[in-house]
């Protein structure tokens, strides 16, 4: 049984694939980073990779998002040519040994999405919805890929001081209602979102902005969330990112009553757990509404 909330059977087409999103969907969080500020989601090596992603699969992963260049607050720069060095590599291994996943780049730049999608990629995810690389959706909609566009105000080294907004929901929706638009004109067919928890926003505007999620829903495109272990459930719990799955956890129940069509996490089994009873819950509901 579908949620109410949820987005209308999207299909998702990327490099010859179908993905449907008739119900929500998790995707799996592979850092190939030494500074990612959830040391369980980096990868080491060649080895850990695959074994990564394999249990990722195992455990229901829909997707698996490939990133090069931490995005935490304050994470030091990284140049196009390092970015490209470690994730190329990764994403040739994974596509080459796990042909039928679907893979995602994390990144902000054009030429790192092109060069991506050529080795395999097939979703591009960019935390700056084409604000920091003018070519990124000509690009994209050049690739013939999928794209999830995510709001944030600055770069990840001056985001967090750019957190005052007059109305923050008001805010997000015109955001991507200009975001779309040029999505559209540049040629790009399928379009997600993902409203930036913890990008130039602080911890009481992440839960104002999860409370009100379902706004975002007038957009008519499929919804993605990260709050995988970020520090709006960690302070607020008192605990540090490596304590924080059961919050998070949590706080997906919420986005998933709330419509949200795909959860970015770095747990799998739990993440895809959360998703199993959330539609338990809203079959036996529409049974309850039907006697």
């Amino acid at each position: 049984m579908q949620n109410k909330l949820f987005s209308r059977n999207k299909t998702l087409r990327g490099r010859g694939r179908l993905l449907v999103l008739d119900r929500p969907r998790v995707m799996g969080i592979l850092n190939i980073t030494p500074d990612s500020f959830y040391p369980g989601s980096r990868v080491e090596d060649e080895r850990n990779l695959i074994v990564r992603a394999e249990q990722m699969l195992a455990e229901g992963a829909d997707f698996l998002d490939i990133g090069g260049y931490s995005s935490r607050p304050g994470a030091a720069h990284v140049s196009e040519e390092d970015e490209l060095k470690r994730v190329l590599p990764a994403i040739r291994i994974l596509a080459r040994e796990l042909p039928h996943a679907w893979l995602s780049i994390d990144t902000f730049r054009a030429r790192v999405a092109a060069e991506a999608v050529e080795a395999g990629a097939a979703l591009v995810n960019d935390i700056s919805a084409g604000q920091l690389d003018g070519a990124m959706l000509a690009t994209v909609a050049r690739c013939q890929v999928p794209y999830l566009a995510m709001h944030m105000r600055g770069t990840p080294q001056t985001m967090q001081e750019q957190t005052q907004y007059e109305n923050l929901v008001y805010e997000i929706v015109d955001y991507f209602h200009r975001t779309l638009a040029a999505c559209q004109q540049a040629g790009i067919c399928d379009v997600l979102i993902d409203p930036g928890f913890g990008f130039a926003k602080t911890v009481n505007q992440n839960y104002t902005l999860l409370a009100c999620l379902e706004r975002l829903h007038v957009l008519a495109v499929p919804v993605a969330v990260g709050l995988s272990r970020k520090s709006m459930v960690w302070r607020t719990l008192g605990t540090d990112a490596a304590g924080a799955l059961n919050g998070t956890t949590a706080l997906h129940m919420v986005a998933l009553q709330k419509g949200a069509d795909i959860l970015r996490v770095h747990d799998v089994k739990a993440a895809v757990e959360t998703v199993t009873l959330f539609l338990q819950v809203e079959s036996a509901a529409a049974h309850t509404e039907m006697m």
